[in-house]
């Protein structure tokens, strides 16, 4: 089954498509919010473009575990998408995600312009391939 992932924030949403198999996640590049209702149709659009059967979404929890304002924010977009779309939702703990591609990035030696096109992108791919190898039991 193939799974739309998403790593979303206030100004972007990094994407990422797994491949048929569910095995492994490739980006597939960031969307620029427009706005909660825009936004929704967007990603629920692609989801259906991409065939996807359930839709993966990192979760920015606080540093202890609880659940602040980003996480409101998050949850209502993916709800948002997920009833649009018709698909199961699932949500990947995030921390340190970003900062987990921003390092990457840094290594493949990309300069800082470079890196914030392909962050959330990355930070998409590292969610929804956690939530693939957990699935598959890896």
């Amino acid at each position: 089954m193939r799974a739309l992932g998403l790593d979303i924030g206030d100004r972007r949403v990094g994407i990422a498509v797994s491949d048929e198999t569910g095995t492994i996640a490739h980006g597939r590049g960031v969307y620029v919010r427009q706005g909660l209702n825009a936004d929704a149709e967007h990603l629920a659009r692609l989801a259906y473009a991409t065939g996807a059967g359930a839709l993966v979404v990192g979760l920015p929890l606080n540093m202890d575990g609880t659940e602040g304002e980003q996480v409101r924010k998050t949850r209502d977009l993916a709800q948002a998408v997920a009833e649009r779309a018709r698909l199961p939702l699932h949500y990947v703990d995030e921390r340190l995600t970003t900062s987990e591609a921003d390092r990457v990035l840094r290594q493949g030696g990309l300069s800082a312009r470079r890196r914030k096109g392909h962050r959330d992108e990355l930070a998409a791919v590292l969610i929804l391939q956690a939530w693939l190898d957990r699935e598959r039991g890896s």
